[in-house]
């Protein structure tokens, strides 16, 4: 039985399972065991990946959110498969 209308939860679900590959990322390659690797020694001396390196927390925040809205939006549109 799904509690939202299915094509709309269907669309939600894409769009924040792309969120989470997104903040993933961005987690990623703002990482701080990466200091050290050619790649990212050379992207710190641009002023806008300092930046975005110096929000890496937030990232990790944004990330967990993604990951909670997405399951939510799942069980609403799909409801739990196991329970059936």
């Amino acid at each position: 039985m799904a509690i939202i209308d299915p094509m709309l939860g269907m669309k939600l679900v894409y769009v924040f399972g792309m969120t989470n590959v997104i903040f993933m990322l961005a987690v990623f390659f703002t990482c701080r065991c990466l200091v050290g690797v050619k790649f990212v020694n050379e992207m710190l001396k641009k002023p806008w990946y300092k930046w975005v390196f110096d929000h890496h927390c937030w990232y990790w925040r944004l990330f967990f959110l993604s990951v909670i809205i997405h399951i939510a939006l799942a069980i609403m549109t799909f409801g739990i498969p196991f329970l059936k």
